[in-house]
């Protein structure tokens, strides 16, 4: 089967862990990554997360490449809606200068956290000047091409350093909007498949993608590899996703029970009803893995799956990525 296979670290903090040993497994997994093949190493960006180390991105992505030589290093993603356009634009050159030809600026939509991480970013910014996504995503995109229109408010102003070859610009979503939006922009698309697993918006968005762009989106999972069928399904069973429906009509996953009260007290609203669902996970031995994806290779024609390991510990992510690479080899052979 001809398709790359990606990483998503979200840079876990185990129980009895701290964050310095989470960004340096997250390292080391990079760097381990980078000597099995993968093609990227993605971080993720999770704000007031004790359980979580990577609250900026764009720093971890600094000292991932600084520790690896060829593999693309990248966000998956910075949360724009809490950043200038601008700023960000001038980070990604920085580090597209400092690695030319490696880098990816993966955007995405979610707050990355719940509503006071959310004040507490957006601080000095009041309500009425908070800022439509697909504007931002504009702007961004016109600083990262040097092509503000001469009628913008902020023309003439240059995103710099300008690099040799610019970041990779990926949108991440998961619907049918977010799709036309990257056509729009002419961004690269990844469907994240791992916070909406139903098939057939998976279908829906790629058929919006490719149609436009005759490209076809990234496609990013949950899935985990031991051993055994029972390592893995052990490893994965208790994890649950806590939808969070809100009477304002805002809904977003949250990891559990006490994560949604929360973010509903937190929103000041007292009337909210959460949906338990179990993430859509593909877990087991490399050859079921491998032949599910397979199985997603051939009915979406996907050439690039972008893997998160929904667990916490180091030996077993680690045990993960290579078994994965073990399988796909052995069948590519």
């Amino acid at each position: 089967m001809s398709y790359l296979l990606s990483l998503l670290d979200k840079s876990p903090v185990p129980e009895g862990s701290n964050a310095t040993e989470a960004l340096s497994r997250t390292v080391a997994l990079a760097q381990k990554a980078e000597q099995l093949g993968y093609n990227r190493y993605w971080v993720a960006e999770h704000h007031s997360s004790p359980g979580l180390a990577s609250s900026a991105p764009e720093v971890v992505v600094a000292s991932l490449l600084a520790n690896t030589s060829h593999i693309r290093i990248g966000s998956g993603g910075v949360m724009l809606q809490h950043y200038a356009p601008y700023k960000v634009a001038e980070v990604f050159n920085v580090l597209s200068a400092l690695a030319p030809g490696r880098v990816d600026l993966g955007v995405g939509k979610a707050p990355g956290g719940l509503p006071l991480s959310t004040k507490a970013l957006q601080a000095g910014r009041g309500a009425d000047v908070k800022r439509d996504f697909a504007d931002q995503l504009a702007e961004l995109d016109s600083f990262l091409v040097g092509t503000l229109p001469e009628g913008h408010p902020l023309a003439g102003v240059a995103a710099t350093p300008v690099p040799p070859a610019p970041p990779e610009r990926i949108l991440l979503g998961a619907s049918d909007n977010s799709a036309a939006l990257a056509v729009r922009h002419g961004w690269q698309f990844c469907f994240a498949a791992h916070l909406n697993g139903d098939l057939a918006k998976v279908q829906s968005a790629f058929e919006v993608y490719e149609k436009s762009t005759g490209r076809v989106p990234l496609l990013a999972l949950f899935a985990f590899v031991a051993e055994t069928t029972e390592a893995a399904e052990r490893q994965v069973s208790e994890l649950r996703v806590f939808k969070v429906h809100l009477a304002t009509g805002q809904s977003v996953n949250l990891p559990s029970l006490e994560a949604a009260a929360e973010f509903a007290r937190q929103a000041g609203v007292s009337e909210y009803r959460v949906e338990e669902n179990r993430p859509s996970v593909i877990a087991g031995t490399p050859d079921h893995v491998r032949r599910e994806l397979d199985r997603l290779h051939q009915r979406f024609g996907v050439k690039e799956f972008v893997i998160d390991t929904p667990v916490a510990g180091y030996a077993e992510r680690l045990a993960s990525i290579e078994l994965l690479v073990g399988a796909y080899q052995s069948a590519a052979a």
